[in-house]
């Protein structure tokens, strides 16, 4: 169990890192490879305030490239609906189900990025009433995992946004969603016998942050984000073996 947490610890640096220079990617990362080890819900109360703290910052540092219209006007709406719905519906959902359900999302994830990756020629459009149904679907996802970044990104694809203003809006649906499910946290007690864990993991926040803004600004994130893929790729196949 010891090396459980601290493995987890490898994770959460991984993916935080990846979220700094994305804007996404950070608790789908974590949660997944940390479900290997311990449960969704020990590992949920430990990885949604550690994303506050991160996406605040990032959310506070580049507020000025925020696009506000696509935020409020169709982003926030949906994922509030559609995380209220997920967060519902946790109770009725078996952990074993929930583990085989991360691991498809996991893996559609991995393989859409990848492909996406390989045809950056492909361009997506789709009505708007789609990209809205999507969008509350990445929101229930969001309620039941923490992790409604893959759907969103699919919901958004084609948008003009460049990567620094779409790094700052992704941020902000994160910083706002996870202080609403932290919120859900303290109110049904889950947060507070995770704090000492949430706490040890902290200093973990500023070497992610670093690395992430050295990366986003200097390396082709490219390369960065296929290696990451490919190893969601083995830990959604990993997720769906039964135990």
């Amino acid at each position: 169990m010891e090396l459980a947490w601290i493995a987890l610890g490898v994770f959460i640096l991984l993916a935080y890192t990846l979220e700094a220079i994305t804007g996404f990617g950070s608790i789908v990362i974590a949660l997944s490879l940390g479900a290997l080890l311990l449960p969704i819900e020990l590992l949920l109360p430990i990885l949604v305030p550690l994303n506050i703290c991160m996406t605040g910052y990032l959310s506070w540092q580049y507020r000025k490239l925020i696009d506000r219209r696509l935020l409020l006007g169709m982003i926030l709406p949906g994922m509030a609906v559609g995380t209220l719905i997920g967060y519902a519906l946790l109770p009725v959902i078996d952990a074993q189900l929930a583990k085989r359900a991360l691991g498809v999302l996991i893996l559609l994830f991995a393989g859409r990025e990848l492909w996406r990756l390989r045809n950056t020629s492909l361009s997506v459009t789709r009505p708007l009433w789609q990209s809205r149904v999507i969008t509350v679907a990445a929101g229930i996802c969001h309620g039941l995992f923490a992790s409604g970044g893959p759907l969103l990104v699919h919901a958004l694809a084609g948008n003009t946004l460049d990567k620094s203003r779409f790094r700052a809006t992704l941020v902000c649906v994160w910083f706002s969603l996870n202080s609403l499910l932290t919120l859900a946290f303290i109110l049904d007690g889950r947060l507070f016998p995770t704090l000492p864990q949430a706490l040890l993991y902290a200093p973990l926040l500023p070497l992610g942050i670093w690395l992430g803004e050295y990366l986003h600004r200097r390396v082709n994130e490219q390369y960065f984000r296929i290696a990451i893929y490919s190893l969601l790729l083995i830990t959604g196949c990993l997720l769906l073996i039964p135990r």
